[in-house]
């Protein structure tokens, strides 16, 4: 053991010296044409946080643009239509803003860079409603709770499947909720047809509703039984979302064109969409196991449905939406009027188990749901209303998804 010491010492004074060396950087650069320059050390440039929640609920909102003279952002927390706030530049171009405390609550927000509308450039959350894009955060707490992505809860799957509708004369897009254990067993499930709103497309529940998470978190929880969620395109003349299906836009007179095609949607569903379903899912089948909701021109759709169809769904959701009067009201639209009223009644008597109406105090439509009520008491018909704040806002159709669907199927 003696005679190796020398050996290992001069291993290890060879060793030090290489890693030394390999450590060193050279004083001057390179300029042998044998030997190009090296090129200059990758940098990732410093991750900019935002938006930044803070534990008490206050928010901060940073934006790097440096040439920028002027930055807002506009959000879902702010009161008034149009209402913005400034951020505040410092030296070296980064322009910052905290907000709040804010409520539990899904807030989407868009920033203003000198006139100019973006996206949170430093936020991935992102959302999309028809060709309207904005960012988003959560502010979690018992209102948000339903709102928020669990790993300890059982996940469904959400699948973007097509379809063939001979009344629309097209294959279509359907996003289909099927709950958690659905494909490991052969159990059969009720079915609820969800619509959205004008503006938006088969992809509106899942992205601004949050179904999926609110779906998996009620069902987890108990309070909503297992059930097939179909969401598909209330647009007639869309085969499919607008940011990724090759639509033929409508040329000509848009009015003249869309009035082409009402009524076609309301037919497809019931004609087209209800028996592929049926065919090729494990659902139950009867109207005590269909249930339809819509908000917005979503809730008009439903209304057109369920009173061309009665005895087709036995819970039935109108989401922001009332009996619309369009223009003065002429001989044909006191016919209109008695024409709805047979068809109300006749409703009324095919065994309705749920007629639920949700509207905000501030929306747009509130005269329009007030003359629903007015003609569902005429009729007698029992039906259950919820009267939340705010307006025509996706925060308002989250809670009544959220308390609509603990009510079906019972």
């Amino acid at each position: 053991m003696k005679k190796a010491l020398p050996i290992i010492v001069t291993l290890v004074t060879i060793l030090l010296a290489s890693v030394s060396a390999a450590g060193q950087q050279p004083t001057t650069p390179t300029t042998s044409s044998a030997a190009p320059a090296a090129r200059p050390q990758f940098r990732m440039p410093p991750r900019i946080v935002s938006p930044e929640i803070y534990p008490d609920n206050k928010v901060t909102f940073r934006v790097y643009a440096k040439d920028a003279t002027k930055v807002t952002v506009s959000g879902e927390w702010q009161v008034g239509t149009n209402s913005t706030e400034a951020l505040v530049r410092n030296d070296t171009g980064m322009f910052m803003i905290t907000v709040g405390p804010l409520k539990p609550e899904l807030y989407g927000y868009n920033f203003s860079v000198d006139g100019v509308s973006t996206i949170d450039p430093n936020n991935v959350q992102l959302r999309r409603d028809g060709n309207r894009y904005a960012s988003f955060f959560i502010i979690q707490g018992t209102e948000s709770d339903l709102y928020v992505q669990k790993n300890d809860v059982p996940h469904g799957n959400v699948s973007k499947v097509w379809y063939n509708s001979p009344v629309l004369g097209m294959d279509r897009r359907v996003y289909i909720y099927t709950p958690a254990g659905y494909e490991k067993g052969n159990l059969k499930y009720p079915v609820f047809y969800l619509l959205h709103g004008a503006g938006g497309d088969e992809d509106a529940w899942t992205n601004m509703g949050r179904a999926a998470q609110i779906m998996d978190n009620l069902i987890a929880q108990g309070k909503a039984k297992p059930m097939i969620v179909v969401m598909t395109n209330g647009n007639a003349n869309q085969a499919g979302a607008q940011n990724d299906v090759s639509n033929t836009p409508v040329q000509g007179d848009q009015m003249a064109a869309y009035q082409k095609l009402a009524g076609k949607f309301e037919a497809h569903l019931v004609k087209d969409l209800v028996p592929f379903i049926e065919k090729n899912y494990n659902v139950l089948k009867g109207k005590d196991n269909r249930a339809i909701a819509g908000l917005s021109m979503g809730g008009m759709h439903t209304q057109t449905i369920t009173n061309d169809n009665p005895g087709m769904f036995s819970y039935i959701g109108i989401f922001s939406m009332g009996i619309m009067s369009f223009g003065q009201q002429t001989q044909d639209a006191t016919k209109l009027d008695q024409e709805r009223d047979t068809k109300i009644e006749a409703l009324k008597n095919s065994g309705c188990k749920l007629y639920w109406v949700g509207v905000g105090k501030d929306d747009f439509v509130y005269q329009g749901v007030i003359k629903l009520r007015s003609t569902l008491d005429k009729h007698n018909f029992k039906y259950t209303y919820r009267e939340s704040t705010g307006g025509h806002t996706w925060a308002n159709w989250r809670i009544y998804l959220s308390e609509f669907a603990p009510q079906l199927f019972k």
